[in-house]
């Protein structure tokens, strides 16, 4: 493919609620920059279930200045994709889809180098005084770690119950995830059975869901397992242990809901440490700079394993702390 280089003023990693608000921000302050995004915008929402609706309200997940407004009181998913493509619009953010940033290199203080990849294969290297790491939830599953698990009919992403019709399948998890596949699933005619291995549903599930998940598995329209772990995933069966007993439950297909680990692997390539327990990138919370003058972070990154902490609902303001620091730096270099 063909080779360019372009010079910016910063680069948004990831096209998400938070990198969108971050490229706001940015672009308010007058600083030029690109967001490039690895699959489509808010593909993080555009991979929740179809029929999700939101714990926030829409104003709680509106940025950039642009108003929200829907007829219910939560909205759905196809509400918030609907929205965050006007505010890309309405702002007129330039932004990259379907191209991964391959490498980041450090030039020397703010200055760093880019290489991207279309997924139509073209290259573009990339220079910019700030970049805004900005990559999201939906970064590296997390796996069991069980025989079994790499095989087509095992999946980490839920997007629709139709596919469990009459089907025997297995929900790996315990909170909002699993807890919404598996009412799903049963919805349309899947017979489920939910392995957790805690002694009860994590309390994070959403309150207006609680009650519809409890009263299928008292009712036995799902059935439960908990105390339970997965040792090993069969062609049409899942081993699960309880109690030191193990047994093996019907499955032709595995959803294994448990979560995402943040992706580093950027972070890593330019040495930006890490908390190695919270897996918190060091920053300071007050200009989400990390300790590389210039790289920042937003979004769920800055919360590391604890993905719970962050949300669009707070994350949506990195981007004006971030957006102060570099013009408050652009006043001190141009004040040498």
């Amino acid at each position: 493919g063909r080779v360019m280089v372009e010079m910016v003023g910063a680069v948004v990693i990831g096209g998400g609620p938070c990198g969108l608000a971050a490229s706001i921000a940015l672009q308010r302050a007058g600083i030029s920059n690109v967001i490039i995004e690895r699959e489509c915008l808010v593909s993080g929402i555009a991979s929740y279930p179809t029929e999700m609706t939101f714990f926030s309200t829409a104003e709680k997940i509106s940025i950039g200045g642009v108003p929200f407004s829907i007829a219910t009181a939560k909205p759905t998913r196809r509400d918030a994709l609907a929205y965050y493509r006007t505010v890309a619009q309405h702002h007129g953010v330039i932004l990259h889809q379907f191209e991964n940033v391959e490498t980041l290199e450090r030039l020397g203080d703010d200055r760093w180098r880019l290489t991207t990849k279309t997924i139509g294969g073209d290259e573009r290297v990339l220079e910019a005084s700030a970049v805004v790491m900005a990559t999201g939830y939906f970064g590296l599953p997390n796996r069991l770690g069980v025989p079994g698990e790499m095989a087509a009919h095992v999946h980490y992403r839920f997007i629709e119950g139709h596919m469990g019709f009459d089907q025997d399948v297995v929900v790996v998890g315990g909170a909002n995830s699993a807890v919404d596949a598996a009412l799903e699933l049963y919805r349309c005619g899947a017979r489920v059975t939910l392995v957790h291995f805690d002694a009860e549903l994590d309390p994070k599930v959403k309150p207006w869901v609680r009650p519809d998940i409890d009263g299928r598995i008292k009712e036995g329209a799902i059935t439960a397992k908990f105390n339970a772990r997965v040792t090993e995933i069969g062609s049409d069966w899942v081993e699960i242990e309880r109690d030191g007993a193990r047994e093996r439950v019907a499955a032709q297909h595995v959803f294994t809901m448990l979560g995402y680990m943040p992706e580093t692997a950027l972070l890593r390539q330019v040495d930006a440490p890490i908390d190695a327990d919270t897996g918190v990138p060091e920053h300071n919370p007050a200009t989400m700079e990390t300790a590389l003058p210039g790289l920042f972070i937003a979004g769920v990154l800055a919360s590391g394993f604890d993905a719970n902490k962050t949300f669009i609902e707070n994350g949506r303001f990195h981007g004006d702390l971030i957006a102060a620091r570099i013009v408050e730096r652009q006043g001190e270099t141009i004040g040498v």
